[in-house]
């Protein structure tokens, strides 16, 4: 073989890896993304009840039928040990020793009872939720922002995921 087929077997062989590297290299991203999580939280507040029916009378009944309900949109069951649901006024609610399963819901009442599966309990005696204007902040066990529900005049502001719920059942 001579000096320039030689060198001229080289050069295609260097080409065809070289596009063989640029052609692996542009499918990696695209299988990449195939993968990609979703611009959602897996945990979202998915309903309030900020203003309990009838009247506001600070007794177990009225303070029960004001709460937040939280979904877990995931398959998985979620350990919400150390996570905080608050309003505005810094008032927190922590999540103790307490697993939500994949696709379920649990609702968080403001009053006292004993806690279930579907039901906790945050064991006051006054109202958290303001009925004109609050929003209740859902944070992970680090302190970071996971969803949250606004109402009233601050119906537009903060990270609410889409949608008011307020007085929704």
């Amino acid at each position: 073989m001579s000096t320039s087929a030689s060198v001229t077997a080289r050069r295609l062989t260097a080409a065809a890896l070289t596009a063989g590297a640029v052609v692996g290299a542009m499918a990696l991203p695209a299988s990449a993304s195939d993968h990609a999580r979703p611009d959602r939280p897996e945990v979202r507040i998915s309903a309030v009840q900020y203003d309990a029916p009838g009247r506001d009378d600070r007794s177990r009944s009225s303070l029960n039928r004001e709460w937040v309900e939280l979904t877990n949109t995931t398959r998985h069951t979620i350990n919400l040990d150390g996570w905080t649901l608050e309003n505005e006024d810094g008032r927190a609610y922590t999540f103790d020793h307490y697993r939500l399963e994949g696709r379920a819901t649990v609702r968080i009442h403001t009053g006292e009872g004993r806690d279930t599966r579907g039901d906790l309990f945050q064991d006051r005696h006054k109202e958290v939720w303001d009925n004109r204007s609050d929003t209740a902040t859902l944070r992970n066990d680090h302190g970071r922002f996971v969803d949250d529900e606004s109402w009233g005049r601050n119906r537009h502001h903060g990270g609410n995921h889409g949608g008011n719920h307020g007085n929704r059942h």
